[in-house]
């Protein structure tokens, strides 16, 4: 049934199928487009993902140091001292090893300031902090707490 098909076509008139070069060039550069939309929102969504590990790790640290306080009197504000806290850190990474986490002494009110430092290009927020008053901080320069604690 093809071969009567093929016969009565007039000859000179074959069909192409495919694609012109122009047609190629106009999707790629639709592609191209997109991905220069698409790339940067994508790599901040990653980044406000691992923010939200220095997070947890820095509310959980605080609440371990509110229990050792009302068992101690005292903070963990020695980094010889991080494991009275209980926490399961290897090396006092996160459990990705996206943050190393630091504590050190508040002068003058006996208080801590937990900080997350990054180890991955957040060139944004950079590295976490939090202090025994609640005190929530970025340490990049520009970084808003408000943005950065979201």
């Amino acid at each position: 049934m093809s071969l009567i098909g093929n016969l009565r076509r007039p000859m000179g008139k074959a069909r192409h199928a495919g694609f012109t070069l122009i047609e190629v060039m106009v999707v790629v550069a639709i592609i191209g487009i997109l991905a220069a939309i698409a790339y940067p929102s994508y790599t901040e969504y990653v980044q406000r993902g691992n923010r939200t590990e220095g997070q947890a790790l820095l509310s959980d640290a605080a609440a371990r140091q509110e229990r050792y306080y009302s068992q101690n009197n005292t903070y963990v504000t020695a980094a010889d001292d991080i494991g009275k806290l209980g926490m399961n850190l290897s090396n006092n990474r996160s459990a990705t090893g996206k943050y190393v986490f630091s504590v050190g002494k508040v002068d003058g009110d006996g208080g801590y300031t937990l900080t997350a430092t990054q180890q991955f290009s957040d060139t944004k927020c950079g590295n976490l902090t939090l202090t025994a008053n609640g005190v929530k901080g970025a340490t990049a320069s520009g970084a808003s707490a408000s943005d950065c604690w979201r």
